[in-house]
């Protein structure tokens, strides 16, 4: 202790203060509080971060009855009057779908008729114009994350935006983000896994990211199935072959987007294109392979966009993919390595209900260990991004989201940023390196001191109110407590706190 005093006196010293208090942690012991501790506990994990409209919920409906109405989803998604006046001013709020297929297929005209020195500047000026969506396409997933009542579902979005990843800055992608957090992933986030596979399958955002939009009959790209097998459903270890892959890849042929974004509208006719979703995407039947197909043991018989449904239906009935996706949730929600019996309990349920989320969930959220993991799950990111925000704001709203998204940037973790199609790690191991720990302690600081989230912030909020009274205070070690006391600031204290192990971990 007498180190830590010597050092929380420097700049350099507080980076170091957060990294040993950290990194030096255990397991958590929760005391007495308002709540009991496991009630704490459960809504840690239920949530992106717990503030008083979580506590006040918790009270009012019970455990079950919270558990209900959020996989139910009767909670909604409205948000602050202020908060949603920020999203309504967004351009993403105004560009719907038939607009953007518009707005994309008169700049792809209009490129095609430019020369070479004119083409350049305008793709230049295309991908600013995309860069600027794909930001606010953040800041609305951010603003729902931090201010959405429905908090399980909030995390579901963004475990789904990750599970069925999309890197921004490939090729037009940066334009598609919105549509795809907002009609892909948000309906569907706690709907049947099937459905929520069929609409990223038919997103533009996907189609583009992994190459579908370039699967054809006589120019085969797997790279779609092959990511939809072993990143979406299966896992890499469920035994399908590379004949699988390839057998999937000539079922997906054809399906990419609307002709009519590149080339003008054409006539249907019988084999004219099939819009799909909200017609930014369509099956090209001419582009398909309508010959039979042998996938994973079954044989399909070639049928137009018919076989797509039915390949995704085969794929998700397996047993491997309903252990796959609940191992993938019980590790984001529980713990690194999720206890083997809850993941088995899980794909069960899984099966049984015919793949539907929200009942894997409630098999989850009402399991032992659930509670019995409690303290031992290292927030990535996004985690400690968010339920800081949503901590220190507790209920008022911020003036700017664009600082919440740079935030994650600089941990290392943006939202459409990751290039590989696997998503971002959600182990702690991950994100909690010395490096990590020192940036992650620079944030705290810029969180706790809240002038970036608010215009007229004159003074630095005091997180020693109420909120921390029920939620941390009884459960700081002594480590911790002493750390905070040698604080010379109120923002030194909030910083400490947010960079303490009893706020990292959930």
């Amino acid at each position: 202790m007498r180190l830590i005093t010597r050092v929380a006196r420097s700049c350099r010293g507080i980076a170091w203060i957060a990294a040993i208090v950290a990194l030096g942690a255990g397991p958590l012991q929760a005391a007495d509080a308002p709540l009991p501790p496991d009630a704490i506990a459960w809504l840690q994990r239920d949530g992106f971060g717990v503030d008083s409209t979580a506590l006040a919920q918790y009270r009012r409906l019970g455990r079950e009855g919270l558990l209900d109405a959020q996989l139910d989803d009767r909670l909604g998604d409205t948000l602050p009057a202020p908060i949603r006046a920020q999203v309504d001013a967004m351009d993403i709020a105004r560009l719907t779908p038939a607009a953007l297929a518009a707005t994309l297929g008169d700049a792809r005209r209009r490129l095609r008729t430019l020369p070479d020195p004119d083409k350049r500047e305008a793709r230049k000026t295309l991908r600013q114009q995309g860069n600027a969506l794909a930001e606010q396409a953040r800041e609305d997933v951010l603003l729902h994350a931090v201010y959405g009542p429905n908090q399980l579902k909030e995390q579901m979005v963004w475990f789904w935006l990750n599970h069925f990843s999309v890197f921004a800055r490939k090729g037009e992608v940066n334009w598609l983000v919105a549509d795809y957090a907002e009609h892909s992933i948000r309906p569907h986030a706690l709907g049947k896994f099937r459905d929520l596979v069929m609409a990223t399958l038919q997103s533009p955002a996907m189609l583009v990211y992994l190459d579908n939009a370039q699967n054809a009959s006589d120019k085969l790209n797997e790279n779609y199935a092959r990511e939809l097998m072993e990143l979406h459903t299966l896992g890499v270890d469920a035994g399908y072959t590379q004949q699988d892959v390839q057998q999937l890849a000539r079922i997906l042929t054809g399906v990419g987007l609307a002709p009519m974004q590149v080339d003008g509208p054409r006539g249907r006719g019988r084999r004219g294109p099939l819009p799909l979703g909200d017609g930014l995407a369509a099956f090209v039947p001419r582009r398909h392979d309508d010959g039979d197909k042998q996938l994973l043991g079954q044989h399909l018989r070639g049928g137009g966009f018919d076989e797509v449904r039915r390949a995704v239906d085969l794929i998700v009935s397996q047993p491997a993919c309903a252990r796959f996706v609940s191992r993938q949730l019980a590790e984001y929600f529980v713990a690194d390595t999720p206890p083997p019996a809850l993941v088995e309990r899980m794909a069960q349920t899984f099966q049984h209900s015919d793949g539907d989320i929200a009942q894997v969930l409630r098999t989850m959220f009402s399991s032992p260990e659930l509670i019995a993991a409690r303290g031992g799950k290292f927030k990535d990111p996004t985690q400690f991004v968010v339920s800081a925000v949503r901590f220190v704001a507790d209920g008022r709203p911020v003036d700017d989201a664009s600082p919440i998204a740079r935030w994650l940037a600089q941990l290392g973790e943006p939202l459409f940023g990751r290039p590989t199609p696997d998503g971002w790690p959600l182990d702690g191991a991950s994100w909690s390196s010395a490096g990590q720990m020192t940036e992650r302690f620079a944030v705290a600081r810029a969180i706790g001191n809240g002038r970036g989230l608010w215009k007229d912030a004159q003074a630095v909020p005091a997180l020693d109110g109420p909120l921390y009274q029920a939620v941390l205070a009884p459960r700081l070690s002594a480590r911790t407590r002493a750390a905070l006391a040698q604080a010379g600031s109120r923002q030194e204290w909030n910083a400490f706190l947010l960079a303490s192990p009893e706020f990292n971990y959930r």
